[in-house]
Formats: C-alpha cells, sequence, structure tokens
C-alpha cells in the first residue's frame, strides 16, 4: 500500500478521491513444483514474511501450520506498527532479519526491482540466496502451498483446495473476497458517507449469508476445512477487535450472531488458526498506524477475549477438520504467539 496511514496489506491500495480500490498484485511470480516462473518449490531456499496483524499475510500462517509447511519455508514476523519505510524487523535482535540480513522489507523489493512505485506488502515469499522478493500476490500464495508444495506436506496434511470442490470453493470466495475481506477496508477507508454506506450494506448483507449458509453445514464447502474457511477465518477473528469500530461496521458485532460466532470459535479453537493469532499485534496496528481514522493512536482495551474459549457446540454438524488426515503439531516453539497476543488463560501450544 503507498497511504501513509494505510496497512500495506495484500497488494497495494490506492485512495481516489472518491473511492476506495485495492490493486493487483504486482510481484506475482509463482513458486511451482516444476519451476515454471524460474522458482522451483525447494525445502529451505524461501522465507515467508508476514504481518500477524495483516489478515492476508495470516491466511499463508495458517495454511502453512495447516500444511507442516514450517520446516519447509522459514518465518519473518514484522513490527505491526510501521514508519516510512513501512514493515520493519524490529522485533528481531538489532533490527535485523536473521536471515535475510535486512532492516526492512523494501529492501527485498528493491532487490528485485528497483525504484518500485507500489507500496511494501505482505504476506512477501522471498528468496534467500540472492534475498530478492519472489511474489506478493496474496491470493496465489497460499494456493500454491496447497497445491504446488504437495511433496514438502506433512504426513496427514489436509487438501484444503480439492479438485472436485475447487468451482464452489472459488465461487464462495469471491463472494467472501469481494463484500467481507475487502469490503470492511471499503468501509473504514470511505471518502464518502454514500461510499461508506455502499460497503457496509455489502458487508453484512454477505455475513448474513454465510450466517444461513453455516447454519446446518460446519464448513463452508463440503465436510472438511478449505481455503475458503481460512479466508473467511482471517477476517471474522478480527471483527469485534476492529472492523466493528474502527471500520464502522457496527449494525452488530460477530459474538452477536449465534451461527458465525459459533463457526469462528470451531475453527479457532482447531489447531493452526487461533495459534497464529496475536491479538496485541492486530489492534496495535490498526489502531496506531491507521492515524487517518484514528488520529490520537489510542488503542482500545477490550473487548473481552474470554470468550473464543467458551464451546461452540459445532461438532453436532458432522464433517471431520481435517478429513482423512491429522491436526498439525504445536508450533515451532520460536513461532509461538506471546502471551499478550492470547486470551486470558491460552497456553502458547
Amino acid at each position: 500500500m503507498s497511504a501513509p496511514d494505510s496497512p500495506g496489506e495484500g497488494g497495494n491500495t490506492e485512495y481516489g478521491r472518491k473511492s476506495f480500490k485495492r490493486s493487483k498484485s504486482h510481484f506475482a511470480d509463482r513458486i511451482t513444483a516444476d519451476g515454471r516462473d524460474g522458482w522451483p518449490v525447494e525445502a529451505g531456499r524461501y522465507r515467508l514474511v508476514a504481518s500477524r496483524a495483516c489478515p492476508w499475510a495470516s491466511r499463508a500462517l495458517v495454511s502453512r501450520r495447516l500444511l507442516g509447511l514450517e520446516e519447509a519455508i522459514s518465518l519473518a514476523v514484522v513490527d505491526p506498527l510501521q514508519d516510512d519505510r513501512s514493515w520493519r524487523f524490529t522485533l528481531d535482535p538489532d533490527g535485523r532479519d536473521p536471515v535475510l540480513g535486512i532492516r526492512f522489507l523494501s529492501e527485498a523489493y528493491d532487490a528485485r526491482e528497483k525504484d518500485y512505485p507500489g507500496g511494501v506488502s505482505v504476506p512477501a515469499v522471498v528468496d534467500v540466496p540472492s534475498g530478492r522478493l519472489v511474489t506478493n500476490d496474496y491470493q496465489r500464495i497460499t494456493l500454491d502451498f496447497a497445491t504446488e508444495w504437495t511433496a514438502l506436506h506433512r504426513p496427514g496434511a489436509p487438501d484444503l483446495y480439492p479438485q472436485e470442490l475447487r468451482d464452489e470453493i472459488d465461487e464462495v470466495m469471491e463472494g467472501v473476497y469481494r463484500d467481507v475481506n475487502n469490503g470492511v477496508y471499503r468501509a473504514g477507508f470511505a471518502m464518502s458517507q454514500e461510499e461508506y454506506e455502499g460497503a457496509y450494506r455489502d458487508v453484512f448483507r454477505r455475513l448474513d449469508w454465510l450466517s444461513e449458509r453455516l447454519a446446518d453445514r460446519r464448513y463452508l464447502v463440503g465436510r472438511s476445512l478449505t481455503e475458503a474457511d481460512i479466508r473467511l477465518f482471517t477476517t471474522l477473528v478480527r471483527f469485534d477487535a476492529v472492523y466493528h469500530g474502527h471500520f464502522k461496521c457496527n449494525r452488530s458485532k460477530l459474538a452477536e450472531d449465534p451461527v458465525l460466532w459459533g463457526y469462528v470459535r470451531d475453527l479457532y479453537q482447531t489447531p493452526g488458526f487461533g495459534d497464529t493469532v496475536d491479538f496485541d499485534h492486530i489492534k496495535r496496528h490498526y489502531y496506531m498506524v491507521h492515524t487517518g481514522i484514528n488520529p490520537r493512536r489510542i488503542v482500545p482495551v477490550g473487548p473481552d477475549l474470554t470468550g473464543w474459549l467458551t464451546p461452540h457446540a459445532r461438532e453436532a454438524l458432522g464433517g471431520r477438520p481435517f478429513g482423512d488426515g491429522t491436526p498439525p503439531g504445536p508450533p515451532p516453539v520460536a513461532e509461538r504467539v506471546p502471551e499478550s497476543g492470547r486470551p486470558p488463560g491460552v497456553a502458547a501450544a
């Protein structure tokens, strides 16, 4: 993203006088099993750079965990707060990423294309040997994790993008992206009352549709977790903490919809989902970086996070989270979410 108070997430964002627009990712090379774009799947070669605050990057965090790719592609977590050079590695000793040796993600962008005019966004995959950005295509990265990295998946990894369900998954994801994933941003960064109200209506029209769809099924498509659930989860888990107030999507809280609240708690309590969520990073990023919306940078104390641990009863709908597979093991020690980012009483893993 290129606007001063934008989150630098999921591609660039253009702020016109009357509208908000999320543009396509500029660097759309793919890492594939056959290496047809010049980037073959190879264990240890690439580094995923992500922000735990960013819903678009969080898709990659969840997918990587579910598929067991932690040893195949290493992880760099950036500071949730940015300066004028965007995402920075100030959480690491000496403010440098220990693998890439850089202070700012922009350095990997510059190594790929000097004076690139767009913003610096996450998720980003960097080629470790050259230090060059490979891709920031947030829509494609997780699909390729599921379909191109299969030789490096853990035993028992789920099929997150099954061939026989792809048309339905794609259709569901398209509506979720337009009206929910991106819809909350269209509402939050609206430049006119009319634009805001249109986005607001889209968000809740789609949430109502999702609530109806999920009333009698545990997952969005089929009887197991898919890419569609990952993409919806990363917006829903932020809804009450951020989008309800900060982005003015305030018709109702997620916790006031029994179906969606049960669904998102079910996912949060599933290994690979909640153990990637850092509520501290989420709140500090949105409320402190978006100074155009929140100029005093005051971070709300609430909402109460203990509800995330309560029973959801979604098991009664049937289905198996991992299909014929198994849950992922605990996250690597170095990747565990700090206590400050977890609901009270939640162990690191």
